[in-house]
């Protein structure tokens, strides 16, 4: 194990083989040039482990780190070649990012960076590096899944801990806003509104800090500060009443702009969600808040970093929208005697999927019955690779490599000729030998106790090589003789409808996406986009939005396979000088109207499929404010 010092001192000199190298990763040597935006940039490969690669990017032409837009780029061109990987990116100086992109099936890509500089404390990145560690005893038997599974759980887990202290922070503070809030008689009332306040101050918080709020960071503060320096001898400003409503109504939550609101206000943006229209409490009740209150908030808000990606750097400080849904979900549990509960994200996922997939792909059979004939290659892509939609924890432990080297490297591209079933221990086999079974069946009468016998030592905990966590070798049996089941099935050919994936519990979301990106047909691919395009999806008791998020997730890489398909459908068109797929070009000219393609996928999926519906009114005002 390395030392703090020794990690220290070689961070600091930006000696990273050293370092990967102590932490028992192999040594490699591989030179990578990439030319982009004009740019030309090198990349080393200076450490490996099991396929697993850590690279090392120059700095760009200015002797700087590359900018955020340029190092996705250099992630996407790297991914190609190395898809699990790690990139450092250094000025050779004083400034270091750790960058990692995590993509996993189905879902959307999320770019972890973890930010260092030299006068700072490594403790964050001593944390996650030190626990990717590899001991000579772990040397034969880890794998390329357990070390992406190691470097992803130590690249997220900062998030998950920032965001529950910032919690328990946040009840105190909650505590002590209510008590400044005076003109509202009903308790629900008061904590309905004082959570409002602290969504929507949250809200800008976030957007704030992308300066689009007339270009100030610290717009909030700086006009709290402003508010309070016009007050005198006879003169009193209240930062809620003559500032803070302004900026909601009139500003936020209307498109109008008079010379003096914008003269008040400054630069700001006219949101379209409803999030800062006058508010049915702000009818009924003549409320004051005294600016205490949000002298307070403001000091507990800028103790953290406000990012509106993913992005974590080595403050330990940094927050992402997902704290207003983890707010909520705790919030909710805390009331579960009232009935509320929050749903967790592995039920909202496997409901909507099996519900949204399945109605997405009758609708795209009305209008394209052939790509569902037995014999297309809808079914034949399923029937090839039969594993690749079947789940890990069904195969867990069936089969073992011939070749132990190529274990990692079999593992993600599902060749099969290195994979051979594991052969179970004889005095379990011994319990379901087909000859032995024949003859207990005969004489099962006069000797009921001889298969019991048999089968002795299949209630003990298997091990890990071949059980899931709890296992014994009976659930261990009946769990490889329903993945031979399930294998025998798709091979025969017996499962030939979308529903039978929800039947046998298939990755259905794994097929969607790969019936999207293969199939060959663009009539395919125009069905499929309609299908995306009309279909509602409503949660009557929407929370936070928890079945709405995952819906989002479902409809969102469809949604961008779709349009990756039409465009290439039309570049290759645009090659022989066609005009055809007219359908395909309107909707790729609808993208130019927008900022990028991720934000049109994103508003199109929230505007024209997403409702939601609850009885309690801080859960829509959450959800719609999660959303926005």
């Amino acid at each position: 194990m390395i030392s703090k010092y020794r990690f220290s001192e070689l961070l600091k000199t930006f000696r990273f083989a050293e370092l990967f190298n102590e932490l028992g990763w192999d040594h490699v040597e591989k030179k990578i040039s990439l030319s982009l935006d004009e740019e030309n940039f090198s990349l080393d490969a200076i450490a490996e482990k099991r396929g697993f690669v850590i690279f090392t990017c120059s700095s760009n032409k200015l002797g700087r780190i590359p900018e955020s837009k340029t190092r996705r780029k250099i992630d996407s061109r790297i991914t190609k070649l190395y898809f699990e990987h790690l990139i450092i990116y250094s000025d050779d100086k004083t400034h270091q990012i750790w960058q990692l992109v995590i993509r996993e099936p189905n879902k959307p890509i999320t770019n972890r960076e973890v930010q260092y500089f030299t006068h700072q404390t490594p403790e964050l990145l001593y944390q996650k590096l030190s626990a990717l560690f590899v001991s000579l005893e772990e040397e034969d038997k880890i794998r390329l899944v357990d070390i992406r599974s190691n470097v992803y759980e130590q690249f997220n887990i900062n998030a998950e801990r920032v965001t529950r202290r910032f919690y328990t922070e946040f009840k105190t503070n909650y505590s002590k806003f209510i008590s400044f809030i005076k003109g509202i008689s009903e308790k629900v009332d008061l904590e309905w509104y004082a959570s409002l306040m602290l969504d929507r101050l949250m809200f800008i918080y976030f957007i704030q800090k992308k300066g689009f709020l007339d270009k100030d960071r610290n717009y909030l503060r700086n006009k709290l500060n402003l508010v309070q320096s016009k007050k005198g001898k006879d003169k009193f400003y209240s930062f809620y009443k003559d500032f803070l409503l302004v900026l909601f109504h009139k500003g936020l939550g209307s498109p109008e702009r008079t010379r003096k609101l914008e003269s008040e206000l400054g630069k700001i943006p006219y949101l379209n969600g409803g999030l800062f229209e006058v508010h049915k409490l702000e009818r009924e009740y003549d409320i004051t808040i005294a600016d205490k209150a949000f002298e307070n908030i403001f000091d507990f808000f800028d103790q953290y970093n406000w990012v509106l990606d993913t992005k974590i750097t080595a403050t330990g400080r940094d927050i992402n929208p997902d704290v207003i849904g983890y707010i909520f979900e705790k919030y909710v549990n805390d009331r579960a005697a009232m009935g509320a509960y929050y749903t967790k994200e592995d039920i909202t996922e496997y409901i909507s999927k099996n519900t949204i997939i399945p109605f997405l792909f009758n609708e795209v059979k009305k209008e394209c019955a052939n790509a569902f004939r037995e014999d297309s290659s809808l079914w034949k892509m399923l029937r090839e690779n039969p594993d690749r939609y079947i789940y890990d924890a069904v195969k867990h432990g069936v089969y073992c490599y011939s070749d132990p080297e190529i274990l990692s490297k079999v593992e993600v591209s599902g060749e099969e000729s290195q994979k051979r079933i594991r052969p179970l221990p004889p005095e379990i086999q011994l319990g379901i030998n087909p000859e032995i079974q024949n003859r207990i069946v005969k004489d099962v009468v006069k000797n009921p106790p001889q298969l019991l016998e048999l089968r002795k030592e299949w209630n003990k905990s298997a091990p890990a090589e071949y059980a899931l966590p709890t296992e014994i070798w009976r659930e261990v049996v009946e769990r490889r003789n329903r993945y031979f089941d399930i294998k025998n099935k798709i091979e025969n050919s017996e499962i030939k409808e979308i529903n039978d994936f929800i039947t046998y519990n298939l990755d259905i979301r794994q097929f969607a996406q790969d019936a999207v990106e293969q199939y060959e047909g663009s009539d395919f691919i125009n069905a499929f986009f309609k299908a995306i395009s009309k279909i509602s999806i409503l949660d009557p008791t929407c929370g936070s939005g928890a079945f709405l998020f995952a819906a989002l997730n479902i409809l969102e890489p469809l949604f961008e396979a779709c349009l990756k398909r039409m465009r290439e459908f039309v570049e290759e068109d645009d090659l022989k000088e066609g005009r055809k797929f007219s359908q395909f070009r309107s909707v790729l000219k609808e993208i130019e109207h927008h900022p990028n393609e991720k934000y049109f996928i994103y508003k199109s999926i929230i505007l024209n499929n997403l409702y939601g519906v609850d009885i309690m009114n801080e859960a829509v005002e959450v959800a719609k404010l999660r959303l926005f």
